[in-house]
């Protein structure tokens, strides 16, 4: 198994997150594209030991496509997963 740092990758600090984690107590991640909701649930429970995961959902990001002058080319594609923790945990970030 791979250790917990290489599966959740980095908070997803967004607006629509923002309001998720202040009204129904969830947290996006942007995470491996190849893990599995088992691999990323024991993970944040391994990175963050105050905080219990009642419920993992994931999505997979499509890569979007851009244009440097000439060249076209795409984004990468990614995975995200919402994690909906305990009543009462939080997850707290530095801004």
């Amino acid at each position: 198994m791979k250790p917990p740092y290489k599966i959740i990758l980095e908070p997803v600090v967004s607006e629509k997150g923002t309001d998720l984690t202040q009204k129904e107590n969830k947290v996006l991640f942007k995470v491996d594209r190849y893990s599995n909701k088992s691999e990323i649930r024991w993970a944040v429970e391994e990175l963050y030991p105050a905080v219990k995961v009642c419920e993992v959902n994931t999505i997979s990001v499509k890569g979007k496509p851009k244009r440097v002058r000439t060249q076209l080319g795409r984004t990468s594609h990614w995975k995200k997963a919402l994690i909906k923790l305990r009543e009462g945990d939080k997850i707290e970030f530095a801004s």
